[in-house]
């Protein structure tokens, strides 16, 4: 999946249910019908179902781009930034309270910054992984 049934379907992921004429003002296509084909190659994937006039996506699938990202309520975030987040908690509480417990000893320092450091790297792998979703 590509292009704009790639588009589609991630706008589809963030918002609840959708129709064709919301599909084609938010992501910009020339004309209803054109959402329309792609809202239809999604159902024909199994990807979504007609719902009450509308479409919500009924399977979700890791696809291609999507593969390095969690799905939570409406907002797709990359998993990487659960992994930032906690490391970036553990080495600021280390960088703040190690010192007193260790008694300034050098493996606290180091320790420390091997932990931001890896917070600083997770940081990165998730602001690329928002980069390579489609844009809406």
């Amino acid at each position: 999946m590509t292009g704009n049934t790639l588009r589609v379907y991630v706008y589809a992921l963030k918002n609840k249910q959708v129709g064709v004429r919301e599909v084609q003002r938010a992501l910009k296509m020339s004309n209803p019908s054109l959402a329309q084909y792609h809202l239809n190659k999604l159902k024909e994937m199994g990807l979504v179902s007609e719902v009450g006039g509308g479409y919500q996506v009924s399977n979700q699938v890791k696809v291609d781009v999507m593969r390095d990202f969690l799905r939570v309520g409406t907002v797709i975030v990359p998993r990487y930034v659960f992994y930032a987040v906690f490391f970036t908690v553990l080495g600021s509480f280390l960088s703040v309270e190690a010192y007193p417990l260790f008694g300034y000893a050098p493996i606290a320092g180091w320790l420390s910054a091997a932990i931001l450091l890896s917070a600083a790297i997770f940081w990165y792998e998730a602001m690329r992984a928002w980069q390579s979703v489609p844009s809406l």
